[in-house]
């Protein structure tokens, strides 16, 4: 999921994050449903002398439920963008910042390189380094990506000096 606005003028803030399906209550719902089901399927081989059926339907529940952890923690995943004319800050992290990074305008450059798979990736190179954002995007937000950064850095480009 891709969020561009401009701040400011000629400031631009661009926001990337997984793209997922359930959100806040649905979650709850949707993983209680399931429990529900598991559990009373467990419970109603327990009544018909099936005692080895519950045991393994927690079991079950257990694993789908840290599975489904590890996917909801996976989409916390967030990606900020700020580029200005002066400078261009990328910011990850999930929940707080974790990496941050942030360099004059002039000296980066925007790739897009191309991997064994024909996915594309981002980075900004500056100094030798780099520094890539936006891999768990799909082949879509991708292309929307690429586009809204070139516009970006194009209007960017035609401003004069210091403003």
């Amino acid at each position: 999921m891709i969020r561009i606005e401009e701040t400011t003028e000629n400031n631009f803030l661009i926001e990337i994050s997984p793209n997922y399906s359930l959100r806040g209550w649905s979650r709850v719902i949707f993983l209680s449903s399931l429990a529900f089901i598991c559990l009373a399927i467990g419970v109603f081989f327990l009544f018909m002398g099936a005692a080895l059926i519950l045991p393994f339907a927690g079991l079950e529940l257990i694993i789908v439920l840290i599975c489904f952890y590890i996917s909801f923690r996976w989409s916390q995943q967030k990606e900020i963008i700020y580029i200005s004319n002066e400078k261009v800050k990328l910011e990850k992290g999930r929940l707080i910042k974790e990496k941050s990074w942030e360099e004059f305008r002039s000296f980066v450059v925007f790739e897009v390189e191309t991997d064994h798979y024909n996915s594309n990736q981002f980075c900004f190179q500056s100094k030798g380094q780099r520094f890539y954002f936006g891999s768990f995007l799909n082949e879509e937000d991708k292309l929307i990506l690429k586009n809204e950064l070139k516009r970006i850095i194009i209007q960017l480009n035609a401003l004069s000096p210091g403003m």
